[in-house]
């Protein structure tokens, strides 16, 4: 057995240095940060199933004290195993994870704001043109985990009838975006992460370096009321938004046409549904101190000491009211340069932040006072997900939206531009675009 034992151990060391393995992985379910070496694999036997933290219907989680000869752990009954977990909460880990420092972006956002058409809106056109225009690959880290995102991808983009109305389901308290599990002796509901590896191609000129610059980027949609200041909201059983203390990036989707003042001011320039019948009002800035007093609380830090954070917020169904700041949002802020990838216009990025401020100040003062009292770095982008308005659904209640009339706008330049200003070079910025037209 000592002989099978030294086998297993060289298979693990030869294994770490084919694949140089991160020294710590972060799970992206519960948030614990743990050695590589701690990780636990899924049993594959079905006489295996019944772990203690998920339940009867899950396979066991192990500790492996075998190996097989292409280094894949075997369970109790000999059968070899692929699947990783977290040694705490026992959920799934990607491969990925073993050799990609993950970013995590946290989006917050009332309820009914457009957080879940905002996400699919963006990771479409992120998969769309990121290889084209950046050199670089965008894919899931974990297609299973990622299936209710990938649906609402396919139900606004890839639908057979284009003029057919599709409307995607509220994001809900519990459900298919959360998982239950048994921790540390109670009952807790953590929301299941988008998982997506971002990678330089073979075109980008740092493709020699893929190894350290590679990423994956970790999205959460949770419910808007998870948002609320409610103690049962953020508790050991209820710990959802925790995720808002480990993110690299904060973004609030701030959406006018709840808001009386904006909406108001926007019945001038536009007819959408969504600024008449049945609007509804929230009050925005409450639900961004409320996130902001739980990252302090969970990092640790002084009631009023500023976020070291950026800060994005984006503004949403900017084909609504970017009129009203004079602004083209057809043309996204690129600028081409005969060769990869494309430079991200910083300049005019911040120069729009600029307006979209003034803007808000005017209109809702409060809510800039409490994300500039919050964060250091604040940027305030106007987002459209759909770029055309509602209608009223033929069967049922509520709005919908016809495929073929879907135009997003500015959807990637919030990951773009965090990429750009925040993170590796895996993104390339200019102050400027005079050196070259934006693509349109």
């Amino acid at each position: 057995m000592a002989g099978e034992s030294d086998a297993a151990e060289q298979i693990q060391r030869d294994d770490a240095r084919q694949y140089k393995l991160l020294p710590h992985i972060r799970c992206p379910h519960c948030w614990l940060r743990f050695r590589s070496s701690e990780i636990v694999w899924v049993a594959r036997h079905e006489e295996l199933r019944g772990d203690l933290v998920l339940g009867g219907d899950y396979f066991v989680r192990f500790r492996p004290s075998r190996f097989n000869v292409a280094g894949e752990a075997l369970d109790a009954r000999g059968m070899s195993c692929q699947t990783l977990a977290c040694p705490r909460c026992h959920l799934v880990i990607p491969l990925a994870f073993l050799e990609c420092e993950p970013l995590i972006f946290s989006l917050i956002g009332v309820m009914a704001s457009g957080k879940s058409y905002f996400l699919a809106a963006m990771t479409w056109e992120l998969r769309q043109m990121l290889k084209s225009r950046f050199g670089l690959v965008f894919t899931d880290a974990d297609a299973v985990g990622n299936q209710i995102l990938n649906d609402y991808e396919k139900m606004l983009f890839l639908q057979a009838d284009l003029d057919q109305l599709v409307a995607l389901r509220k994001t809900e308290l519990q459900g298919d975006l959360y998982d239950i599990i048994n921790l540390e002796g109670q009952q807790a509901s953590l929301p299941r992460p988008f998982l997506f590896t971002m990678r330089p191609s073979a075109e980008h000129p740092s493709a020699a370096a893929a190894e350290v610059l590679s990423r994956i980027i970790c999205l959460y949609d949770n419910a808007g009321e998870h948002f609320q200041p409610d103690p049962n909201m953020d508790s050991l059983t209820a710990p959802g938004t925790q995720h808002l203390a480990r993110a690299r990036i904060l973004m609030f989707l701030f959406d006018p046409t709840q808001d009386p003042r904006t909406r108001d001011l926007c019945k001038n320039v536009s007819g959408d549904p969504q600024l008449f019948e049945k609007a509804r009002t929230e009050r925005q800035a409450l639900i961004l101190t409320e996130a902001v007093l739980r990252v302090r609380r969970h990092a640790g830090l002084a009631p009023n000491r500023k976020l070291d954070k950026p800060l994005l917020v984006l503004v949403s169904k900017a084909d609504i009211w970017s009129q009203l700041i004079d602004e083209d949002l057809r043309v996204e802020p690129h600028v081409a340069r005969g060769r990869l990838p494309t430079l991200v216009d910083t300049g005019r990025i911040e120069a729009v932040s600029a307006k979209v401020r003034k803007f808000l100040m005017t209109q809702v003062p409060e809510f800039v006072t409490v994300a500039e009292d919050a964060c250091k770095s604040v940027t305030y982008i106007p987002v459209s997900a759909l770029g055309c308005s509602p209608e009223p659904l033929t069967v049922g209640t509520g709005l919908g939206i016809r495929p073929k009339d879907i135009a997003p706008r500015w959807v990637t330049v919030p990951m773009l531009y965090s990429f750009a200003r925040w993170s590796t070079s895996l993104v390339e910025a200019t102050n400027g675009s005079a050196a070259a037209p934006p693509e349109a």
